[in-house]
């Protein structure tokens, strides 16, 4: 039996470090833009498991879950603000040809585009999203006034299938993002590599917390 390799501790796996070099690259840049895309696409991943499990609650019994209008609302407004953000313009890192290399059935750059009028309509700061309201006037039988009335009509809310369509999406994408994260870190990594001791240990340090 062969002994196992040592690290300078009593155990064969390392110990987590305490602090890394912050580096500033290209790479390290890119890879950044897309954790940051990817943490979004999980998040829209919670809000749609929270969002069906809300949708499908029995009123009663054992399997009975506290929900209402507010919370499918708030669940449902974050997961398309958090899709949509995923394809900013400005970090670059999905775009609409990703959507189409996904090979996914039905008509996905439709349902896209859907979810981008759907978020601009529920976070919206000048419109609400809920309800519309009319007002009007109550009136005797003889014509005259005595009250004003306030009409409200509610929009419709958002369904079960297309939250498992916006789910489906989310998570095909996070695959996408996963891998490129993946490559993006040996790129980081080899341009670590490049770097001699003296500079690597000249770059800022940036403490782990627990």
């Amino acid at each position: 039996m062969t002994d196992a390799p040592s690290n300078g501790t009593t155990g064969s796996i390392p110990e987590a470090p305490t602090s890394v070099r912050r580096l500033d690259t290209p790479q390290s840049g890119e890879l950044a833009r897309l954790a940051a895309v990817f943490e979004d696409l999980q998040y829209v991943l919670r809000c749609c498991e929270h969002l069906v499990t809300a949708l499908n609650a029995p009123d009663s019994g054992p399997a009975r879950v506290e929900t209402d209008a507010a919370l499918i609302e708030a669940l449902w407004t974050g997961a398309l603000v958090g899709y949509v953000r995923c394809f900013s313009g400005r970090t670059g890192v999905l775009t609409e040809d990703d959507l189409t290399a996904l090979n996914l059935e039905g008509q996905v750059l439709d349902f896209h585009n859907l979810l981008e009028r759907l978020r601009d309509h529920y976070a919206s700061r000048h419109v609400n999203p809920r309800e519309t309201f009319t007002i009007g006037v109550a009136q005797a039988n003889d014509g005259a006034p005595t009250g004003v009335a306030v009409v409200s009509g509610r929009q419709p809310g958002v369904d079960d299938t297309t939250v498992r369509q916006l789910g489906r999406v989310a998570y095909e994408l996070s695959g996408l993002v996963d891998r490129r994260m993946q490559e993006a870190q040996q790129q980081v990594l080899a341009a670590a590599a490049e770097m001699n001791p003296v500079a690597l240990n000249a770059l800022p340090l940036v403490h782990l917390s627990d």
